[in-house]
């Protein structure tokens, strides 16, 4: 994702954190209170703690990295929550994945978002995560009057796959790890990136025919439970 798309164009770039320990502390007790509910505030600092790992080992992520740190941590451990009934799940969950995180499943989970509203949850991970978002993925979208907000690319975690009821896997593999209970979708569309504007469009396209589909069956079903 280019970070001056995701976190404001035109601002000067922040000096390196020398010591990022005493942003990783703020974050965890603004996240342990978040959470007090379902963890222990030493769950929530394990997490913090990973989730920085995992993100630091992406060139990219650079001065932005406490604020993804917090963004991803606190999907994690609400995914956790949800998959283990510590916290109300009341809307139905989509998870989007893709290999890079980058390409398919944000445009996926963008045009679901777009489509479906708060009325379902929408998560995306990537099985081998790239460091930003594919400018062809944002093209896109802009032709529609979209973005891809506060998104970015994140591995896939098993959090996030235990608190989906759908998971759409776009090219993957067999890297998602697989849950009793959850449905899982294959969609076979090519890569983005590479393709000449016109095809990215189809493709696009394609996405959003499906994704009306796996919406409308969703929301039809919570009505029907209701």
């Amino acid at each position: 994702m280019d970070e001056q798309s995701s976190l404001g164009r035109g601002r000067p770039a922040a000096p390196p954190l020398r010591d990022i320990n005493p942003v990783l502390e703020r974050i965890t007790r603004r996240l342990a209170a978040r959470h007090s509910r379902a963890f222990s505030p030493e769950t929530v600092e394990n997490y913090v703690e990973e989730c920085s790992w995992l993100l630091s080992a992406k060139a990219r992520v650079g001065h932005h990295l406490p604020v993804l740190v917090e963004r991803f941590a606190d999907q994690r451990l609400g995914a956790l929550a949800r998959g283990m009934g510590l916290s109300p799940k009341p809307v139905p969950e989509v998870l989007f994945v893709c290999t890079e995180n980058a390409g398919r499943s944000q445009l996926a989970a963008a045009l679901m978002r777009h489509r479906a509203g708060d009325a379902i949850r929408v998560l995306t991970a990537g099985s081998a995560p790239g460091t930003e978002i594919a400018p062809v993925v944002l093209r896109l979208l802009a032709e529609q009057g979209l973005d891809a907000a506060d998104e970015f690319p994140k591995p896939l975690t098993t959090e996030v796959v235990t608190a989906a009821d759908v998971v759409v896997t776009l090219g993957c593999g067999d890297a998602c790890p697989v849950r009793p209970g959850r449905r899982y979708l294959d969609w076979e569309l090519p890569e983005l990136c590479g393709l000449d504007i016109e095809t990215a469009r189809s493709v696009r396209d394609a996405l959003a025919a499906r994704i009306d589909v796996l919406a409308r069956e969703l929301l039809s079903t919570e009505v029907h439970r209701t």
